[in-house]
């Protein structure tokens, strides 16, 4: 069969491309004009200042308009909070406000705070025309090892893991934005990174009934709007131990469809992802199959030949019958109704004034709401912490290392051969030395690696910050050889992502375990607080030692 200009612009409803730019581009152009692409993910690479960000919105949705879709775009983003937000300022740039990832938000326990700053930061994405979030992670954590979960969970609990979930769906709603319960069937309990590699889930039914599929089901009651499928492979659901659940139909359709009655839309993870992109026929095969799985909308986020090659694999799928037009017009009216929802209509998307005024006084009170939540949420694991004499604080930060993709691996990142970043200390741990700094005349900040010398003076005091050290074990290395060197100086040990180190026989006899749960600046600043000022930690951690070390 020929298709139609009409079945092009269907066709392009179903899928979410990503591009290059603080501006514009004539890539996204070409996306919105010749392949009547509906949906556009932003990602940091595209987020200077909130001001600039809606001038960008406004012109993606002008050039829709112009090329005569009958619906505004979807605008996604990744904005989880914590350490996966592509809205959030960064130490160049000044955009929407930092709040605390899941994990820290559970370790608060209050669900309160997951709506709220849920609901702020969906005003604040809102207010520039940002009207997608893939957020909340629905993920259980079950796996320590977990390279591209961890403190991206609420925890280990599925009951918790649950009620959080609903309370940050609920808070982006609210807000205006739709929410989309990741990673679909359920990421947790991996020690593979799809960002990598194909990871492989080998539980029961009954297991993931348990576990896995609990935060989905109760967010399906609850009517969350969207749910991003995952790449990973759970032979009980799909069958074979080479189809990843976001390929598959018995996931997406048998499944979330047919089973568990989820009526929204459905959009898979970023196909760009080794576990789809090195397939047989890579992303454009990939599309392909996730719209035969029963997917609504894929997405492809960073290389435009690949968006050119899913949609013209997608117009000879239809051509040859492979997948039915008429299946995915009646997939399409899912997506508009979304868009009616949650996009509007041409009038509530364009000529729309940035209202700096208005945005700075949401920012003000934004900020209030994120401290909050970040003083509920450090916890002290074990021990009980010094006071520090008037003498020298040495707080030591460990080199940056690319442990989780998702997060570490942003574009344009230059590395040694090794893998770390090349500037010596990450900016968010020499933001930690400062506010040490702020609190204590006299503060040394040494970043150390695995052959970190250890004679010298320890002065009166450590903080010593690890990042994931359960599975970066030359960091608990250094930390024995410190404390050997450093007799009788008292030693914070301060877990600055996942806080299974602070399980480990290793840290015995450390005068005290402190876990932040994220290194962002605003997380570390209220460990500070905790560690120096004499502010209760009021936080528990919403992971235990599951596993034993």
């Amino acid at each position: 069969m020929n298709l139609s200009d009409e079945d092009k612009r269907e066709i392009g409803q179903h899928f979410v491309f990503g591009f290059h730019g603080h501006e514009i581009s004539e890539d996204a152009k070409e996306l919105i004009e010749k392949y009547h692409v509906g949906n556009i993910i932003l990602m940091k690479r595209n987020v200077q200042s909130v001001k600039q960000v809606h001038a960008l919105v406004q012109s993606l949705q002008q050039c829709a308009r112009d090329a005569g879709h009958a619906h505004p775009l979807m605008i996604g983003i990744d904005q989880e909070n914590g350490l996966v937000s592509a809205f959030s300022s960064t130490a160049k740039y000044q955009a929407g406000t930092q709040f605390p990832g899941a994990m820290a938000i559970a370790a608060t326990g209050d669900p309160k705070y997951a709506k709220e700053c849920s609901e702020a930061s969906a005003r604040e994405m809102k207010a520039v025309g940002i009207n997608w979030s893939y957020s909340p992670v629905g993920d259980v954590n079950s796996d320590p090892q977990n390279p591209v979960i961890g403190v991206r969970s609420f925890g280990d609990d599925p009951t918790k893991v649950a009620r959080y979930a609903k309370a940050v769906g609920d808070g982006l709603t609210q807000g205006g934005v739709a929410p989309s319960a990741k990673h679909f069937p359920g990421h947790g309990d991996t020690n593979i990174d799809s960002h990598l590699g194909l990871p492989v889930i080998k539980k029961s039914r009954i297991e993931l009934d348990q576990t896995e599929l609990k935060p989905f089901k109760e967010l399906i009651d609850a009517g969350i709007a969207s749910i991003m499928t995952g790449h990973m492979v759970i032979q009980a659901l799909t069958g074979d131990s080479e189809t990843p659940a976001s390929l598959s139909r018995a996931v997406t359709t048998t499944l979330l469809r047919e089973e568990l009655h989820f009526e929204g839309v459905v959009v898979t993870d970023c196909l760009e992802m080794n576990a789809v992109k090195e397939r047989q026929g890579g992303v454009p095969r990939g599309a392909v199959e996730a719209l035969a799985a029963g997917a609504d909308v894929v997405m492809v986020c960073h290389t435009m030949a690949l968006h050119r090659g899913a949609m013209e694999a997608t117009y000879e799928a239809v051509q040859k019958a492979e997948l039915n037009m008429d299946e995915l017009r009646k997939s399409g009216e899912r997506i508009i109704a979304l868009k009616r929802e949650f996009a509007g209509t041409w009038d509530d998307v364009l000529g729309k004034p940035f209202d700096e005024k208005a945005m700075n006084a949401l920012q003000a009170t934004n900020k209030k709401l994120s401290k909050e939540a970040y003083a509920k949420s450090t916890a002290l694991i074990s021990g009980s912490l010094p006071v520090f004499s008037s003498g020298k604080i040495v707080v030591m930060t460990p080199v940056v290392e690319s442990l989780n993709a998702a997060v570490d691996d942003a574009e344009g990142v230059q590395r040694t051969d090794n893998g770390h970043v090349r500037n010596t200390a990450a900016p968010y741990y020499m933001s930690f030395a400062e506010s040490v700094q702020r609190r204590t005349a006299d503060v040394e900040h040494l970043v150390y690696a695995a052959d970190f010398d250890c004679r010298r003076d320890f002065g009166e005091g450590i903080v010593f910050v690890t990042r994931n050290a359960d599975r970066g074990a030359w960091q608990l290395d250094v930390l024995e050889r410190v404390r050997t060197q450093a007799s009788g100086v008292p030693v914070v040990v301060l877990a600055s992502c996942a806080p299974y180190e602070l399980f480990s026989r290793r840290v015995l006899g450390v005068q005290a375990c402190v876990a932040s749960f994220e290194y962002t600046s605003e997380a570390l600043e209220a460990a500070a607080k905790v560690i120096f000022d004499g502010i209760s930690p009021v936080g528990e951690s919403p992971v235990s030692n599951i596993r034993g070390q």
